[in-house]
């Protein structure tokens, strides 16, 4: 009797010793795949672009939702209810910085509107001498860069002069903008600018390594090759990141961040949003989301 009940024992047990080394396996595979989720940071940082949720906020209310929402930083778009400015005073200019660092929120950039496509030789100037003066102004509030554009193809002139032409005018910018320890960011924006073989030209055509891509998230990422060949094309110089919400299944936000890891990337994701009446809880589901795509939720 006793035999036999070993006997059942052993042969019961039999699946079970089976299952073991699957099942340490399994557990096994499972610490390694949850190893990021237990660190729950991303190597990246989220930041919100003020155009369009935040342009009727000032800086106090920009400094509470950021705080409130666990977003990093901010990139300030000019034209908008916070009113940094070039027309800020010496003092006024210390005191956004100072507000800035005593809040967890980094101001990241200063958002222009700033293009150097047009033929016309007196407008380039002049939009070059302004940009200059938004790079003393993002010096003087404590951010590091500025995000430029293209914005458009003339007809007039051929598309590769109008591309080395915004190539040329960034090199100058970007030897100005080191000199007073500021990023220039090209957002990847515009009709025909915005195709990625035409960035990658401009950048080859720039040449400085204070000048790089503000990586936009637009569907003409996909084109061509494909948005794998895209990113490969411009990964080593992009600065920052503009994305949409990120539920929009049409763009591949998830590979993007994956991509951005995976290449290095360690700075900022900016969130270009729609208004809200309800703007931090948006911020919150939009943060949630971008740890979700990353695997650290």
């Amino acid at each position: 009797m006793g035999m036999q009940s070993t006997r059942r024992d052993f042969l019961a047990a039999l699946p079970l010793a089976a299952a073991m080394p699957v099942a340490l396996s399994l557990a096994s595979s499972s610490a390694v795949a949850a190893a990021p989720l237990q660190a729950g940071k991303s190597p990246m940082k989220l930041g919100l672009v003020t155009y369009n949720l935040a342009k009727d906020w000032d800086i106090a209310t920009i400094l509470k939702n950021c705080t409130e929402s666990k977003f990093d930083g901010v990139e300030l778009r000019t034209s908008h209810a916070h009113k940094v400015e070039v027309n800020l005073s010496a003092a006024e200019r210390s005191e956004v910085k100072r507000r800035f660092a005593d809040s967890p929120v980094q101001l990241m950039g200063l958002g222009s509107a700033f293009d150097y496509h047009t033929p016309d030789a007196a407008r380039l100037r002049a939009d070059i001498a302004a940009t200059k003066e938004y790079i003393v102004l993002a010096h003087d509030v404590g951010a590091t860069g500025v995000k430029v554009r293209p914005n458009g193809l003339p007809k007039e002139v051929s598309v590769e002069k109008t591309l080395e032409q915004i190539g040329r005018s960034l090199r100058e910018l970007g030897e100005f903008a080191s000199n007073h320890g500021q990023q220039i960011r090209l957002e990847v924006h515009g009709a025909g600018t915005s195709l990625v073989p035409h960035i990658d030209t401009i950048m080859k055509a720039a040449n400085h390594p204070s000048v790089g891509v503000c990586w936009n998230s637009n569907q003409t990422d996909l084109d061509g090759e494909g948005f794998d060949a895209n990113f490969d094309r411009l990964k080593a110089k992009i600065f920052s990141v503009h994305m949409r919400d990120l539920y929009l299944e049409e763009y591949p936000f998830g590979r993007l961040l994956r991509r951005l890891v995976e290449s290095g990337f360690r700075g900022y994701t900016m969130a270009e949003i729609p208004e809200s009446a309800d703007g931090v809880r948006v911020m919150k589901y939009y943060r949630g989301l971008w740890l979700a795509y990353q695997g650290l939720l």
